[in-house]
């Protein structure tokens, strides 16, 4: 039996603005998804730029204890170091099951704006495939326009990274725009998440098409929810 193929997307992304810090995708929403997914489907790995994408230094730090994102970031590098380019994947976007965006803050500073990341999630949209996003993933889906002109989350429930959740890591003033305010007004006051802070908050909507995790502990509970609707077909 074929296995469907899924593209993870990481971000392009690795400057902080101005402050010389260090960012990017994020490592646990990588690794866990990853390790959910890869026994079951063919995944793809791209970035705007193509190449390196670039891993958050401090996502290796924070998870040191984590022995399944140790052993992703040791073993798994080429994934990473070798992503495709976004707009070679445009015009073939239909071969995809499924499209996942992973997190970092990277994804606010690049995927949020990108016209080709928004092209292909349109692609992928009008052939009725699984749009996904975990914690910063979600910048990538909230300003996506469809044919029609609606946009992608008009009308849906949707989580991601929350205001009180940027607040407590300090990154607040650094961010470009608030994710949950963009969340919030494009889906049409929509936006959910966790009664606490990084406690698990998985969102499905549009019949199992549009699914979105709110932060680092969303990752594996969103990956399952991915594998359950690629096996429904």
């Amino acid at each position: 039996m074929t296995k469907p193929q899924v593209l993870f997307v990481l971000t392009s992304h690795s400057e902080l603005g101005d402050t010389g810090k260090k960012i990017g995708w994020y490592l646990p929403e990588f690794a866990h998804p990853y390790n959910v997914l890869a026994p079951h489907s063919d995944i793809t790995v791209a970035s705007p730029a193509g190449g390196k994408a670039p891993l958050d230094p401090s996502s290796v730090e924070y998870f040191k204890d984590d022995a399944e994102c140790v052993s992703f970031h040791q073993e798994k590098a080429a994934l990473w170091e070798t992503t495709q380019k976004l707009s070679d994947l445009v015009d073939s976007a239909d071969r995809f099951s499924a499209i996942f965006f992973v997190g970092g803050h990277g994804p606010m500073f690049d995927l949020a704006t990108n016209p080709t990341s928004h092209a292909l999630i349109r692609n992928l949209h009008a052939s009725d495939r699984i749009i996904s996003a975990v914690c910063h993933g979600p910048a990538a889906l909230a300003n996506v326009r469809l044919h029609d002109g609606s946009y992608l989350i008009a009308d849906a429930p949707v989580t991601g990274f929350s205001d009180a959740e940027e607040d407590a890591m300090g990154f607040t003033p650094y961010m470009p725009f608030s994710l949950q305010e963009a969340l919030d007004r494009n889906s049409g006051g929509r936006f959910e998440k966790a009664g606490g802070n990084m406690e698990p908050w998985v969102v499905v909507a549009k019949g199992g098409k549009l699914l979105t995790g709110q932060n680092p502990a969303s990752s594996k509970p969103l990956a399952e929810e991915i594998l359950k609707r690629l096996r429904e077909g």
